[in-house]
C-alpha cells in the first residue's frame, strides 16, 4: 500500500516507491491519499491545504485501486500522539469510519490476491 499526500512532489516519491515495488515484484494493494483535506473544527469548512485528488489520479493512471482519503484533523493527531488510534478513541466518529473503509478495501485486495504466487527472494 502506498500512502501519499496530494501534492506533486509527494507523488513523485510515491512513483519511485511504486517503481521499486514493481521491479522487485511486490504487489501493490492500492494508494491512499493522506492529509487529503482539512475540515475546520469551528466552522466545518473544508480546505484542500495540500491540493486534492492527486493520489486518486495517480492510482487511475497506473491502474491500481484508490483506497481512500484520510483527512488532516486535530483529533487524529492528538490521539495518535497519545498512542491511541482514533478508531479506538472515537470508534463511531467520521475519522474512524475513513480508516475502517480503507481497511475493508485493503482486505478485499488481500483476499483477491491470496491465490497468487508470492515473489521469490533470491540471495546471491
Amino acid at each position: 500500500m502506498i500512502v501519499s499526500t496530494p501534492q506533486d512532489l509527494a507523488l513523485i516519491d510515491a512513483r519511485k516507491g511504486l517503481n521499486m515495488f514493481n521491479k522487485v515484484e511486490v504487489p501493490v494493494l492500492g494508494i491512499v491519499e493522506n492529509m487529503s483535506y482539512f475540515i475546520a473544527p469551528d466552522t466545518g469548512a473544508r480546505y484542500d491545504i495540500f491540493g486534492h485528488g492527486g493520489a486518486r489520479a495517480e492510482a487511475e493512471r497506473i491502474g491500481v485501486p484508490f483506497l481512500g482519503e484520510v483527512p488532516l484533523t486535530i483529533s487524529i493527531r492528538e490521539t495518535s500522539d497519545a498512542g491511541t488510534p482514533v478508531v479506538v478513541s472515537d470508534p463511531e466518529g467520521p475519522q474512524a469510519k475513513v480508516y475502517r473503509e480503507i481497511a475493508e478495501k485493503v482486505w478485499e485486495q488481500v483476499q483477491t490476491r491470496s491465490g497468487r504466487t508470492a515473489p521469490s527472494i533470491v540471495f546471491e
